[in-house]
């Protein structure tokens, strides 16, 4: 410093003693400062103070000299302690070069600095407020400062500025929020810890309502929420709840369609490594759970956001059972939300709460700009396509239902294989209830959903089988699916002929059922054609539980006109035995066998007709199938049949499970029958017939058994001109169903003989 400068109107005395090296000596020249200005102040000279804040900062605060930084510090303090109310006037030329000493290098020089413009600030108070970011953006610094002496003087200048917040009601929260949203994100653990200090102040005050401006902050909030620090965390979880409880209060002002994109993102663990993940998805997906109940139908036009980030968690296992749990009350109270008003393409007025959109600032937009969602350039992971939170056009109301974009999330998740089966179960839930309240739209979406929902067959847990065939059945009766009129699933080219009855997409004997009835039962005959495991495994499950949902005639019947088709006859055979043994022994089919049981009425007998013709592709279906019919006598003609046909292995094995099924409880009528040797004379041909048709094996020796417990053996002689129990039925011709027994036996042959011809090393049994 030049010594022969004029400093005046400080002395020169003062001028030294502010560049000396001893704090005791700046002191007694802050003291001298202080007298000098008091006097400028009684003359109202602001001139002359202006002029000595001047020179305390320019000469001294920013001087190249440690000493004389240090003075000017000193001095600074001392001016706006002379000044004392009056030190608003001067604030700027006072606090900038004291923030500018917050950067310097020296440790001690920052702790004169944060002590200087505390004493600023102390006399000042609400004063400082216009002032308060660039106060801030320096705490903010020193509250990340290595040196503790300087952490200390920041935390008592940090309590000072809150109370005077706290006590004012002229905080200017516009200008304050971008440097708030800026710093939010700093990675600095002391800075957050400022950060969030300062948020659960100002949202404690009651005259400050950042409540408005929480869209800005949420996003950093959570990445606070993820800190290494537990005392962090804990002072971020109690603001975040004062948040959500001021939201319970007051749901009308709040803006969840920009908040709830944040809280899509943060639902979804990126790094399933991190405890704090679990505790930034636990927090989100209750946040989001109160959003949904408070919101109502205003947040169906972002339900395909919400979808993405609750479903993945409903497969979580018990030590994420909290997120579960608040992930399942998500998905439930979403779901409630939809209601057959959806179904209308000129939208839903909810429950009043329709809005206008606005096209306010992106940054501070209006209450009820709540249809435009914040852009936000995190993706979630797998779903970088899917616009979460925004309407998919400017024209859409914000309560219309976002259907287009709920059925592609539903449809990804199914097709992922690495889905949990509740996530799997939940999705086909949603697509059951979406099916039942808005069908006119859903079926829109049904042929690119009709493929995944038939291999969804072949999954593993039979809890998903059931719901996804509850939205087969669903899709196969509605009467949505027949005034849609559709091309049909495209499942790809169905090598089977037309159905019976031109060609038309759906059967003429299922007059109940929709156009895709036919189609899935086609589809699913060829998914078991393909997939024989699936056939073993699960074929008999599916086709009863099709039977409870839709009805077992619809089934029965559709399936045997497709079957009388097949060209691979091996499949064929195969499943008719699966079918009859289904007809034969479940619950389900309780009702189907009392109908063909008695066959005096037209659709009985068209049913007996339609199930024969395709049964005839195995001989010992057909046989039982007489025997449910109560026609023994053209059982028996069959069995006459039975000795042209190429005796299998397998072929024996089918005689055998008959006999079995003769003793189950499904056949105790007839064995009661047997009782009225005269009414009933080809009942016992028949079984003497399937009798000399066994092996010397157990069935052999349990149906033996069976028909020596046969009373008066000797009337069997007079069998040959007598009637059976019924009387012949004119309306069923016999003859030509065995006609048409033998041209598909003949079939069978053929095709056995290729196969013999091709693999010479392979011999029938």
């Amino acid at each position: 410093m030049n010594p022969e400068k004029d400093f005046s109107p400080l002395t020169p005395n003062i001028v030294r003693a502010l560049n000396d090296k001893l704090y005791e000596k700046r002191k007694v020249a802050a003291l001298e400062i202080e007298k000098l200005v008091r006097e400028f102040v009684a003359q109202n000279n602001s001139t002359q103070i202006r002029h000595v804040i001047q020179i305390l900062a320019s000469e001294f605060a920013l001087s190249q000299h440690p000493h004389s930084r240090k003075g000017g510090l000193i001095g600074l303090a001392a001016c706006s302690i002379a000044l004392g109310k009056d030190s608003g006037l001067y604030l700027k030329e006072l606090i900038e070069p004291v923030l500018t000493c917050f950067n310097d290098s020296d440790s001690r020089l920052r702790y004169y600095a944060c002590e200087a413009l505390y004493n600023i600030v102390k006399v000042a108070r609400g004063a400082v407020l216009p002032h308060f970011n660039l106060l801030f953006d320096g705490l903010s610094k020193l509250a990340a400062d290595p040196d503790p002496n300087v952490k200390s003087g920041s935390e008592l200048l940090d309590r000072l500025l809150k109370d005077i917040v706290s006590e004012s009601n002229k905080f200017d929260l516009v200008a304050f929020v971008p440097l708030l949203r800026e710093r939010i994100y700093s990675n600095n653990q002391y800075a957050r810890q400022f950060i969030i200090s300062w948020i659960h102040v100002l949202e404690s005050v009651p005259d400050i309502h950042l409540l408005d401006y929480l869209p800005e902050i949420l996003d950093g909030l959570f990445q606070i929420l993820g800190d290494n620090s537990k005392e962090i965390r804990r002072m971020c979880e109690v603001v975040l709840g004062e948040f959500l409880k001021e939201i319970k209060k007051s749901p009308s002002s709040v803006k969840f369609a920009e908040m709830a994109n944040i809280l899509v993102i943060h639902c979804q663990v990126a790094d399933e490594s991190k405890v704090t993940n679990d505790l930034i998805q636990l927090t989100a997906m209750t946040w989001m759970r109160e959003f949904i109940q408070l919101a109502g139908r205003a947040v169906l036009p972002y339900s395909s956001g919400i979808l993405t980030a609750v479903l993945p968690c409903l497969s979580y296992d018990e030590r994420k059972k909290n997120t579960k749990e608040a992930a399942s009350a998500c998905n439930s109270s979403l779901m409630k939300l939809v209601t057959p008003e959806d179904d209308d393409d000129g939208g839903g007025e909810g429950d009043g709460q329709q809005e206008e959109e606005t096209s306010g600032s992106a940054e501070s937009p209006s209450e009820d700009d709540r249809g435009d969602g914040p852009d936000s350039s995190r993706e979630a992971p797998g779903f970088s396509n899917i616009s979460f939170f925004a309407p998919a056009g400017a024209d859409r109301t914000p309560v219309a239902l976002d259907l287009d974009g709920i059925v592609q999330v539903l449809d990804r998740h199914l097709r992922d294989g690495s889905t949990g089966m509740m996530t799997r179960i939940a999705v086909l839930k949603w697509l059951y209830h979406l099916y039942i309240k808005t069908p006119r739209k859903m079926f829109r979406h049904t042929d690119g959903l009709f493929p995944m929902l038939l291999k969804t067959l072949s999954d593993e847990s039979d809890e998903v089988i059931l719901k996804d065939l509850e939205v087969l059945a669903e899709i196969a009766s509605s009467p949505a699916g027949q005034t849609e009129g559709p091309d049909g699933p495209d499942a790809g080219p169905d090598p089977r002929p037309a159905p019976a009855g031109g060609g038309q997409s759906s059967s003429p004997s299922t007059p109940s059922m929709n156009s895709y009835f036919y189609k899935f039962m086609i589809n699913l005959l060829k998914r078991f054609s393909v997939e024989r495991k699936l056939l073993e495994s699960r074929g008999a499950f599916i086709i009863r539980q099709l039977c409870l949902l839709l009805h077992a005639e619809n089934i029965f019947h559709s399936m045997a006109d497709i079957l009388l088709k097949e060209e691979d006859l091996k499949f064929a055979s195969t499943m008719v035995q699966t079918l009859n043994t289904i007809l034969l022994t479940s619950a389900e089919l309780f009702q189907l066998r009392n109908q063909l049981k008695d066959l005096r009425t037209g659709e009985s007998r068209a049913l007996f007709c339609c199930l024969y013709r395709s049964w005839c592709h195995n001989p010992v279906a057909t046989v039982s199938l007489c025997f449910l019919a109560q026609n023994y006598r053209h059982a028996y003609d069959l069995i006459q049949k039975f000795g042209g046909l190429e005796v299998t292995v397998d072929f024996l094995m089918e005689v055998d499970k008959l006999v079995q099924l003769v003793e189950s409880p499904i056949f105790t009528y007839l064995r009661l029958q047997l009782l009225d040797v005269e009414s009933n004379p080809y009942l016992i041909k028949a079984l003497y017939g399937l009798l000399m048709l066994l092996p010397q094996s157990q069935a052999f020796q349990l149906l033996s058994n069976r028909l020596r417990c046969v009373p008066n053996p000797e009337l069997m002689r007079a069998a040959h001109g007598a009637e059976s129990r019924r009387p012949p039925d004119a309306h069923v011709d016999y003859t030509d169903l065995l006609r048409h027994f033998d041209r598909v036996q003949g079939k069978h042959l053929e095709v056995r003989h290729r196969r013999a011809a091709e693999l010479p090393d392979r011999k029938l049994v």
